[in-house]
């Protein structure tokens, strides 16, 4: 399941990550990929710790974004710039990243800090048993999708693709289970606002169930 996760840093928040960025040195990143990966990795890196913690903060305060991870734990952003020639080709993330408390990484999330018009190229593409689909969003959203999906990032051939990349340790580890209770989760919000805001029996028995449901498949 990807989501497109709308308004996730603003116009302000945005000048300010992106003059933040352009004052830090950025690395090689294939210094943090794994042995398989690096040969196909070539983009430029950088962490800046107030900035993540920004970030993560208003990941955290999206909606759409609890309703679909149930985020237990999220990993430091990795800030990546890629410019023309740079892009990343084929592969499946980590499934543990981290070295003193590893993070399983069910989730992963790309928040875009480019316009999409300010560079050609530089596509996100999953490929899925669904098949092939690929993301250039506006500046500010951001892509949820399964860290256990096949993707790569198309070579920018003009301008700068400024992005920041995380993962995420869900309480629900099985994906088809986060779906469901995401489903149950928009169904009772749905019948929450057909009653004008009343816990009807319908709206009782849905939340009934998601809770019961999360007790059953939530891992702590």
């Amino acid at each position: 399941m990807n989501l497109c996760l709308d308004r996730v840093l603003d116009i302000v928040a945005l000048r300010e990550f992106r003059a933040t960025l352009a004052q830090l040195p950025f690395a090689d990143g294939a210094a943090t990929a794994g042995w398989h990966a690096r040969a196909v990795k070539h983009n430029l890196q950088a962490r800046h710790p107030q900035l993540g913690v920004r970030l993560q903060q208003a990941l955290q305060a999206h909606p759409l974004l609890q309703a679909a991870a149930l985020p237990a734990r999220m990993r430091e952003p990795l800030f990546s710039r890629c410019l023309p020639g740079m892009g990343y080709d084929n592969h499946v993330d980590d499934a543990l990243m981290g070295h003193q408390e590893p993070l399983r990484t069910d989730l992963a999330v790309t928040v875009f800090l480019s316009d999409p018009a300010d560079y050609d190229g530089g596509e996100l593409v999953l490929d899925s048993h669904s098949g092939v689909q690929a993301y250039k969003l506006n500046a500010g959203q951001a892509l949820l999708y399964p860290a256990t999906t096949v993707h790569r990032v198309e070579p920018v051939v003009r301008g700068e693709r400024l992005v920041a990349v995380l993962w995420i340790q869900s309480f629900v580890r099985d994906a088809s289970q986060r779906e469901v209770l995401f489903d149950l989760d928009t169904a009772r919000r749905q019948v929450w606002e057909q009653a004008g805001g009343r816990a009807t029996p319908t709206f009782e028995l849905l939340a009934k169930t998601y809770a019961n449901l999360l007790r059953a498949w939530a891992q702590t």
